[in-house]
C-alpha cells in the first residue's frame, strides 16, 4: 500500500472515531434521540469524506511547500 493511501485511511479512521466521541458526548448530555444504526452509517459517511479529504490535500500541501 502507498504511504499516501494509508495516510489517507488513517485519516478517516480518525475522523470516523472523533465523530463517535462527539456523539457520545451528546448522548450523556440529554440525547440525540437517535438509533444505533443512522450514528454508525453517518460515522462511515464522516470516515470516507474525511479519507477523501486528506488524500486530496495531501497532494496540494506537498505541491505547496515546494513552491
Amino acid at each position: 500500500m502507498r504511504p499516501r493511501t494509508k495516510s489517507g485511511l488513517l485519516w478517516g479512521v480518525i475522523g470516523a472515531l472523533g465523530f463517535l466521541v462527539l456523539v457520545q458526548a451528546a448522548e450523556l448530555g440529554g440525547g440525540l434521540g437517535i438509533g444505533l444504526t443512522p450514528k454508525l452509517g453517518l460515522a462511515v459517511v464522516v470516515g470516507v469524506v474525511t479519507a477523501a479529504t486528506s488524500y486530496v490535500l495531501e497532494t496540494w500541501l506537498v505541491r505547496s511547500e515546494r513552491a
